[in-house]
């Protein structure tokens, strides 16, 4: 005998199937005016008509059910009509990283749909990538934000060299470093020890380039308090898989991994 989906996937198959992140004021009745790239998106890439729903969230207010309520040759204005789901935070945690030639769109588009709360672009003596195009990450992290159904948007700071990004760093947040010489501790381990200590989340990552970190830099990051050095195993892993696989299992250890989709 076949038996009836869960609820939660009725919700889940209920729900709009257009996602947008839309940074203006919500509420019943109220019209969004969406900018020229996602009115492009929803009048000729998904031929959206009037009438038609949308999810939308700010970051902000949750995420709400709005309807195309005018479809022009270069704008499109939704009516919002509803919230869908209250707005939902993210871990308070903070991923500063060495662009990567060709990945670091990639390593902004993982981090986002893990649930990172602000990303650091991060210039070191062996980074291969000297400058990074700030519109073109914050577009990445816009789209993989509606796509994974977080109600938010990470922030990303502009890019600075790894003695300034170290001086400024904040005296109440650990920053787990990812050493590639072998000397860090278990990463499982120093969780366990590190996370009755801290407010919920509150940890910054770092993840080196390519060549990793030279031995000034070493020094350097020894010599801050805040600082904790981990392993990633018995293998050189590079650079954009540290950064997916550390951030998995600090978010799994910080307790992320046990709440629920927003269907829910």
């Amino acid at each position: 005998m076949n038996q009836a989906p869960p609820q939660s996937y009725s919700k889940m198959l209920a729900r709009p199937k257009i996602r947008l992140f839309v940074p203006e004021p919500f509420g019943p009745g109220l019209s969004l005016h969406i900018a020229a790239g996602q009115s492009h998106y929803l009048a000729h890439v998904m031929r959206a008509k009037e009438g038609d729903s949308i999810a939308v969230f700010n970051g902000q207010d949750g995420e709400w059910l709005a309807e195309v309520s005018m479809v022009g040759k270069k704008a499109v204005t939704l009516s919002l009509v509803s919230q869908l789901a209250a707005q939902k935070t993210t871990p308070d945690v903070w991923l500063a990283f060495a662009p990567i030639r060709n990945k670091t769109e990639l390593v902004v588009e993982k981090a986002t749909e893990l649930g990172v709360s602000k990303l650091l672009p991060v210039f070191t003596h062996h980074a291969v990538v000297k400058s990074v195009n700030m519109e073109k990450l914050k577009a990445h992290a816009i789209e993989a934000a509606e796509q994974c159904q977080r109600h938010d948007v990470p922030q990303i700071t502009e890019h600075k060299d790894l003695s300034v990004l170290l001086g400024a760093w904040p005296k109440d947040r650990i920053l787990l470093f990812a050493d590639e010489s072998g000397h860090g501790e278990n990463l499982h381990t120093l969780l366990h020890t590190l996370l009755p200590t801290l407010l919920p989340g509150k940890f910054g990552l770092l993840i080196g380039p390519e060549g990793g970190f030279s031995a000034d830099e070493h020094h350097m990051l020894r010599i801050v308090a805040q600082v904790k050095a981990f392993g990633m195993g018995p293998r050189i892993l590079r650079a954009d898989t540290a950064a997916t696989a550390a951030l998995a299992c600090i978010l799994s250890q910080v307790g992320d991994w046990d709440a629920r989709p927003n269907f829910t």
